[in-house]
């Protein structure tokens, strides 16, 4: 039996849809799977155990007409597979046409309305309201296919060199480790970076055995520094340092995790560890860590969540920036009170 899963992007999307591969591969251990994945993100899943192979999408070079005919030989390599099963998590007109261009004998999809994705699915699945998680809808295509749901399965599986390559580059051990993620796609869904610097600084001097780690990419690295500044001998700036695996392996091995609404925040979910997610204009129910809304903070304001890119409010990003450094403070002490690293060994 082979399957193609279409899921090409964005990280916390993939990270979220993982679910539905792990619980494929359990019910049919023979099948060889295959996902259609952006080439930036294909090394999060280059070595994954449960995937015959990632089927890369190159976005920016196929928009290019001179680039065509690559993409042509892409969807011929795919007809050739014959795949017996073809799932698009996607549900964009794109991905949509793509999956149909596969000619897989049986294709289902997701039915969110959007660009008339729904045209090309043998099967469209709904979501059953606005507030059902994005992982649980994604798992909603698995009952039509008599493929169970359940939660006995490893979210992401430890890559063993990957974890030790970080442990030996940044001598990791014996130290305990609370991750930060200033960064964020939307403007608008980034705490401010001085309230993450004070933050360092109230839990450094309250953690005497704490070491801080910062995320992002090389885009984050100005404001990693700003962070790094307000504890320099416990800080790394890793922004723009690390690997899709390595920053997976990092989120790993950290007793806790303080984010912004991205998507490494899924990351740790997956992982099991310790989390602060910080929200503002998006739905926590809908987006958030899954099944862990109480990891979530967030304040009450009448435009909030308002799910837009930018912010129209009187007091612009009033969402986040009423989130006081202190606040968060006291929520960690709280969720782990009684531990000097805030939260257990890893």
């Amino acid at each position: 039996m082979k399957i193609l899963i279409l899921k090409p992007s964005s990280l916390g999307d993939v990270i979220q849809a993982l679910p539905v591969l792990r619980l494929l591969k359990l019910h049919f251990p023979q099948a060889q799977i295959f996902w259609w994945l952006d080439s930036a993100l294909a090394p999060l899943l280059d070595h994954d155990p449960d995937l015959a192979g990632v089927v890369p999408f190159e976005r920016r070079r196929w928009a290019a007409p001179v680039r065509w005919p690559e993409m042509l030989r892409g969807i011929h390599w795919m007809r050739q597979q014959q795949f017996d099963l073809v799932i698009d998590l996607q549900s964009l007109a794109r991905s949509g046409a793509f999956a149909w261009l596969a000619r897989g004998q049986f294709l289902i999809g997701l039915d969110d309305a959007r660009e008339g994705a729904r045209g090309y699915y043998d099967v469209a699945v709904p979501r059953q309201s606005f507030y059902t998680h994005a992982v649980d809808w994604y798992l909603s295509v698995l009952p039509p296919l008599t493929v169970p749901v359940h939660n006995n399965f490893v979210w992401l599986p430890r890559q063993a060199d990957v974890a030790a390559a970080v442990k030996l580059k940044w001598r990791t051990q014996n130290k305990n480790w609370i991750v930060f993620q200033p960064g964020a796609r939307w403007k608008n869904k980034r705490w401010p970076t001085g309230h993450f610097a004070e933050l360092a600084r109230l839990l450094a001097r309250e953690f005497s055995t704490a070491h801080f780690a910062i995320l992002g990419n090389a885009g984050d690295k100005p404001d990693g520094e700003t962070i790094r500044r307000a504890a320099p001998e416990r800080c790394l700036n890793l922004c723009g340092e690390t690997s899709l695996p390595a920053m997976v392996e990092w989120i790993r091995l950290c007793d806790l995790m303080i984010t912004n609404d991205t998507g490494p925040m899924h990351a740790a979910v997956a992982l099991g560890k310790p989390l602060v997610a910080l929200f503002g204009p998006t739905e926590p129910r809908r987006t958030g860590p899954y099944r862990r809304m109480e990891d979530v903070l967030r304040i009450e304001l009448p435009c909030s969540p308002c799910l837009k890119s930018s912010c129209s409010w009187k007091n612009p990003v009033e969402c986040l920036t009423a989130i006081s450094p202190e606040a968060v403070f006291e929520f960690v002490r709280k969720k782990f009170h009684g531990s000097q690293s805030g939260a257990g060994s890893h």
